[in-house]
């Protein structure tokens, strides 16, 4: 990126030459259209165009975003909120970096009116969806909120209350009391194209109603943000949001909303390089309808964790194509685990529609109501079968990272003794009962486990790891691995591994060193 300095002396210069140039007579400014002047060879002179009509913009561009704005503004709101923040259990000591004080217990800072406990003020965008105070935001904007308020176009303000929220969007609905209140609708129907015309309306660093324009520069933009990637493929925007934004509508030139302002790719101070995201209406409209209705979302659960078939996986495991998504660990007593899916299946179709991959399957159990029949094709052992698992219903996010966060330990524990066999790099043992209690590993876990660090491609590898599945085959033995290898040798290709590790299953392709 070009230095500010730099662009200073460049755009110094090049004043200076268009000065000059412009004395001396031998160019004017660009402009439309232009024809050489009577009498002065070379010389350029701007044209009117044809029929001496004034520039106009190609057709589908308007003149100005003015009448938009001021159709759509009133809808938009300012919000800000006060939320709670830990109290330092340390003070700082300025000019000492890394020596701090202990706070004793009980005097902690207080908070701005002296209560105990300090809170933070943060502001965000939202847009009414409804004449009765129904408004859309994000969740990150209000989530935590110990108090909301909403600032009109008006400058009326008002308090507000969660009505609901889904981490898994970032979408919220909040609402405050009247009627009558100006309101915008999703737009569902015509999807926006890449260059189609669209205007962001928000409140950017605090600074309260504010208009950008721009283009979709693409859709269907994945994994921009992990805590969405099971459910949103992101609208990009080249219209300018900022720290603020958040929550704001994207607007098409007919004043519709085709989004929900979210992410952005700023600078560090957070200000817009022309990379903006926004949740596109059809994923927001239903997702809202529902929050407003049950104040909460439902979908469907199958206690699955489901992984992407890379090219690796589908080269090691000899697949067509890579159509399809990987099980990589299967939740004790959950819906798939009382059907029977296992670990290292491979889903291939849903209730008769064939699966792209693991976002695809994701979604569409997401869709299902608890209590449905999910009919899944899988591949399991080089063979096909199919498998129905009754859907339950999915835990909120913070309950799943929760439960995330409490399924891994600190780690195995070091074997005492570098014992086994080395086999692709890895070396390993039968799991038996003293090996389970040494490292800790889940009874529920079989296959063989790893007693010394990997070595080449499996460098990552540590005491404690467990294998259960090499290729199509489950693992019981050191000598099915050493099969697997052997085989996956003589095709020239990789080893699909399936690894449990005390933070969860992980796919692993393990490439093979020449043999000794």
């Amino acid at each position: 990126m070009m230095k500010r300095k730099e662009f200073m002396l460049g755009a110094v210069a090049g004043l200076a030459f268009a000065a000059a140039a412009t004395a001396g007579g031998v160019i004017d400014w660009p402009s439309a259209q232009a024809g050489p002047v009577a009498g002065v060879s070379g010389r350029l002179a701007p044209s009117a165009g044809a029929a001496g009509l004034a520039f106009a913009p190609p057709q589908g561009a308007p003149l100005s975003f003015a009448d938009i704005f001021q159709q759509v503004a009133p809808a938009v709101v300012q919000i800000d909120v006060r939320t709670p923040v830990e109290t330092p259990r340390s003070l700082q000591i300025p000019g000492l970096p890394g020596f701090s004080i202990p706070v004793p217990e009980g005097e902690a800072p207080q908070g701005e009116d002296g209560e105990e406990g300090a809170t933070a003020l943060g502001a965000g965008s939202g847009f009414f969806i409804s004449a009765d105070g129904f408004i859309v935001t994000n969740n990150h904007v209000i989530e935590n909120a110990t108090e909301i308020t909403v600032r009109l176009a008006d400058e009326r303000e008002l308090e507000a209350r969660v009505i609901g929220r889904d981490p898994a969007t970032d979408l919220a609905v909040i609402k405050v009391e009247g009627a009558d209140f100006p309101f915008v609708s999703f737009e569902e129907a015509a999807q926006p194209r890449v260059g189609d015309w669209v205007i962001a309306v928000g409140n950017p660093f605090g600074l309260g109603g504010t208009a950008t324009a721009g283009i979709v520069s693409a859709v269907s933009r994945r994994n921009i943000d992990p805590s969405t990637a099971n459910y949103v493929d992101f609208l990009q925007i080249d219209a300018a949001i900022n720290r603020g934004n958040s929550g704001g509508p994207t607007f098409d030139i007919y004043g519709r909303v085709i989004g929900v302002n979210s992410a952005i790719y700023g600078n560090p101070l957070g200000g817009s390089v022309g990379i903006g995201f926004a949740i596109p209406s059809v994923v927001a409209k239903p997702v809202v309808e529902e929050l407003m209705r049950e104040g909460r979302i439902e979908r469907g659960y199958i206690g699955a964790t489901v992984g992407l078939i890379t090219p690796e996986i589908q080269r090691s495991l000899q697949l067509p194509n890579r159509r399809g998504a990987l099980i990589v660990s299967v939740n004790p007593g959950g819906p798939s685990d009382t059907a029977g899916l296992r670990a290292g299946d491979i889903v291939l179709s849903l209730n008769g529609r064939e699966v792209e991959n693991n976002t695809d399957l994701t979604r569409r159990v997401g869709q299902a109501d608890p209590g449905d029949n999910l009919r899944m094709d899988i591949l399991r052992d080089g063979r096909r079968q199919t498998v129905t698992v009754r859907s339950g219903r999915r835990p909120s996010e913070e309950e799943l990272v929760a439960a995330a966060n409490g399924s891994g330990g600190e780690g195995p524990a070091p074997a005492p003794e570098a014992t086994g066999v080395e086999v692709g790099g890895v070396t390993v043992a039968p799991l038996t009962a003293a090996a389970r209690s040494r490292f800790d590993i889940p009874r529920e876990v079989n296959g063989i486990v790893v007693t010394a660090p990997g070595r080449g491609s499996a460098r990552g590898f540590r005491p404690g790891y467990v294998i259960m599945r090499a290729g199509n085959r489950q693992v019981t033995s050191v000598a099915d691995l050493q099969a697997e290898v052997e085989a996956a040798r003589r095709g020239d290709r990789g080893v699909f591994l399936l690894v449990w590790t005390p933070q969860g299953n992980v796919p692993f392709v393990l490439e093979l060193p020449d043999p000794e």
